[in-house]
């Protein structure tokens, strides 16, 4: 019944009633549809695959485990001006999209050999494949959809189907095939632990909530971290018209995505990039690395590709790799290392590590300062307790929700189970991390669960994890997801930190680990307008200060220039190297006895948080009429499409990306240079006090060595360094210590972000009870 339902649901969105009867016609004709609905695989090569629908157990299909390998296309229909396309799959499980493939450009006959892994508990319920061609910008093209009938699949034995592409509106067209091979195979200990949760949900009403999502947790926790260096490229292929490329390199390895930096009008390309994967299968896995030429106002070209095999590379070693590109020119050297898991863990509260004294012994032994300089990578251990939340926002028509979790660290990510028609879920779930830097920031997300369609999101939290209270349980409001005000409900949960302080301070002055699933900036108008504001402020210190030394030669102020006259005849009279880190360092000591005293006078700066609140309702505003838009979006996006309907025109859809682009960059730029400011400024006003401990030590430092050694030893020793580090250490990565510095200092717009809300008394768990008796 339920595949027979996303059969109606899939023909119910295809347009109008008439489509019903050509969407008919040809399922019967490609063998997708006989008799009373049963579906089909269509194949060129078998004409039976397996059992029929009969060979399932009517009362309990258990669980199983699809095994797919997406081999390649055959005469896709072509869908861009040039006769070619650029085609990708997507499949679809029950309305739900469980796996997308990567995009080949300009081929009709692609070869993906992309594999995938899906858990189904209806074999019953058909496969949806969908090919689109991917447009830059604008919708991609519809290229053809298939059925795929699990239920006709033999078990345990893979198998190769051809599937033959349709179009529901043009039925008789030939739109190329897919093939694929798949492999349906049980699994035994699913069906278990769903026999376990079927007598569990006899026993009490609660657990109902377990299903499959409950299921799925397993295959969250990965076995193993890949950790990647992409150093250089060599004889690049040529892509500009000036005989040059400005190459940038994106690795995938399952959901996981990298994209490097771009580097301008070269060949030879230097990255000197780090970054890891998780690695979920023991078997290892595939990375499919492409490069691509970047082109302002028009589609990248792409220049080549290559794929590293992680089951031939052994464990615990440093790998070179020097890949060749197919399907171009010039090759990239790597450094691929394969660790083992971190202690990464999902369990009930009753497996509490902290509870165990060994346990807990054995963890604060881990990081110890007497290990300060074992695994610099593994700075600290997170263990986090999400309780409950209350009050959640009613996301379904029938004023309940379905929520579950996900617990982010940098690009750690974990789920709870799903809590089914529930306002105020208990989980109960404990969550470990290994921390790799102690500045990152802890996000829990809520979500509500819908089955044919993405998640609908609740409510969210960041909390940095230098202002984690040990052992506490807090109720933290939740927030929207710009993090800049409330939204409805809380969430319980108990925090734990343990890590180094040294590790933490090495790792301070090394390159920040970059999220790789962070959503791009977009064009906003509210956007740029804030950016802009900030660093006019910065900007306006600077000038304050300047028309205030120029007062000063002016004798605006007869006693104050006299008084700086003075002073100024003293410092350069007197002056040595070491007084510039000892004037910081004072700075930093007057600043500090000013919080303790109590008479910091600092007010409470609300003008980012303003900010921030009007950009909130004013995209309130837009999204009434404009729906995940804003109006420049919007606006560029109208006058797209219609320049597109004019081929004459395309030199102005050109020049219109081009202007979108560059303001995209003033944006950013603007935002870079404002975040560099307010970084200073909240060094020095103590906004993160280990971030201003550890300023102070290295001023203490460089003010020492300053004052006993004489400046040409520190100048010879410098350079001695810079000149010898390629030969030491060939692959280093560059990096500024004090740049990482001040890329872990909060800027004011993310000082708003991580600002803990209070909870409204009025919304208490006492006083929803008496008003909510149900």
């Amino acid at each position: 019944m339920r595949g027979a339902a996303v059969l109606q649901r899939e023909m119910n969105t295809c347009g109008s009633v008439g489509v019903y009867g050509p969407l008919q016609k040809c399922f019967k004709e490609t063998g997708l549809l006989r008799g009373t609905g049963t579906l089909n695989t269509y194949s060129k090569k078998t004409s039976s695959v397996g059992p029929s629908n009969a060979d399932f157990p009517s009362g309990d299909p258990g669980m199983y485990q699809l095994d797919i390998t997406l081999r390649r296309g055959q005469n896709l229909a072509a869908r861009d001006r040039g006769g070619t396309s650029d085609p990708y799959v997507k499949f679809k499980l029950g309305g739900k999209e469980v796996f997308r493939s990567k995009t080949i450009h300009k081929n009709l006959n692609p070869i993906w050999e992309e594999k995938t892994c899906i858990l189904i508990d209806n074999p019953r319920e058909p496969l949806y494949i969908k090919v689109f061609d991917y447009d830059f910008g604008l919708q991609d093209d519809f290229i053809g959809s298939a059925f795929l009938n699990l239920a006709s699949l033999e078990l345990n034995r893979q198998t190769d189907v051809t599937l033959s592409l349709k179009d529901p509106h043009y039925p008789d067209h030939d739109l190329g095939n897919i093939l694929l091979s798949v492999l349906l195979a049980p699994r035994e200990e699913q069906r278990e632990v769903t026999m376990l949760m079927r007598k569990s949900w006899k026993r009490s009403s609660k657990t109902q909530s377990l299903r499959l999502s409950d299921l799925h947790r397993k295959s969250q926790l990965w076995r193993g971290i890949v950790s990647i260096t992409l150093i250089e490229g060599r004889e690049l292929k040529a892509m500009d018209a000036n005989g040059l490329s400005d190459p940038y390199v994106k690795f995938r390895l399952g959901h996981q995505k990298y994209k490097s930096k771009i580097m301008p009008k070269t060949l030879n390309p230097q990255w000197r990039e780090q970054f890891d994967f998780h690695l979920y299968e023991e078997r290892g896995g595939i990375i499919d690395i492409t490069v691509w030429d970047k082109d302002a106002g028009k589609k990248d070209d792409f220049i080549g590709r290559c794929q590293v095999d992680l089951s031939t590379l052994s464990k615990e070693q440093t790998h070179k790799l020097e890949m060749p590109l197919e399907e171009g020119e010039g090759c990239l050297v790597l450094l691929v290392t394969l660790t083992a898991s971190a202690a990464v863990t999902i369990s009930d509260l009753s497996v509490n590590s902290l509870e165990d004294p060994k346990e807990r012994e054995e963890i604060l032994k881990r990081y110890s300062p007497m290990r300060m300089f074992h695994n610099m990578k593994d700075v600290g251990f997170l263990q986090v307790k999400v309780i409950r939340a209350e009050a959640l926002m009613a996301a379904d028509v029938t004023g309940k929700s379905d929520p579950f979790c996900v617990v982010e660290l940098n690009n750690d990510r974990l789920l709870t189970h799903t809590v089914y028609k529930n306002l105020n879920p208990e989980w109960n779930k404990i969550f470990t991390f290994n921390i790799k830097d102690i500045h990152s920031v802890l996000e829990v997300t809520v979500y509500d669960e819908d089955r044919d369609r993405s998640a609908d999101f609740l409510g969210k939290v960041a909390i940095p994890l230098l202002s984690i209270q040990n052992g506490e349980q807090k109720a933290y409001v939740l927030k929207n997801k710009q993090l800049t005000g409330p939204t409805k409900g809380v969430i319980y949960l108990e925090i734990d930190v343990i890590f180094n302080a040294v590790k933490a301070s090495i790792r301070t002055l090394m390159p920040k680990e970059q999220k790789y699933i962070e959503e791009e900036n977009r064009l906003s108008k509210q956007l740029l307008l804030r950016n802009f504001i900030r660093m006019k402020r910065c900007v306006m210190v600077l000038i304050n200060a300047a028309y205030y030394i120029n007062s000063c030669f002016d004798w605006d102020s007869p006693p104050r220039s006299l008084a700086a006259f003075l002073l100024f005849l003293f410092v350069v009279w007197n002056f040595e190297l070491y007084m510039i880190p000892l004037a910081l360092l004072l700075l930093l000591a007057w600043n500090y006895f000013l919080i303790i005293s109590g008479k910091d006078n600092r007010q409470h700066d609300t003008v980012v948080e303003d900010m921030l609140e009007d950009e909130e309702e004013e995209d309130d505003r837009d999204d009434k009429s404009l729906p995940r838009s804003d109006k420049i979006t919007w606006l560029w996006y109208c006058t797209s499409v219609i320049l597109l309907e004019d081929s004459e025109k395309k030199g102005f859809m050109d020049k219109l990306y081009a202007i979108q682009e560059v303001c995209v960059s003033v944006q950013n730029i603007l935002d870079d240079v404002a975040s560099f400011g307010e970084r200073i400024k909240n060094t020095f006003n103590w906004t993160v006090p280990f971030l201003s401990w550890l300023a102070i030590v290295a001023l203490c430092v460089f003010t020492v060595i300053l004052y006993f050694i004489p400046l040409r030893y520190i100048v010879l020793v410098w350079g001695i360094n810079k000149f010898t580090k390629k030969l030491r250490s060939p692959y280093a990565i560059d990096n500024n210590e004090l740049l990482d510095f001040l890329s872990r200092v909060p800027s004011d717009v993310q000082v708003v972000q991580y600002h803990e809300l209070k909870q409204d008394p009025s919304h208490s768990p006492s006083k929803r009870k008496k008003n909510n008796p149900g």
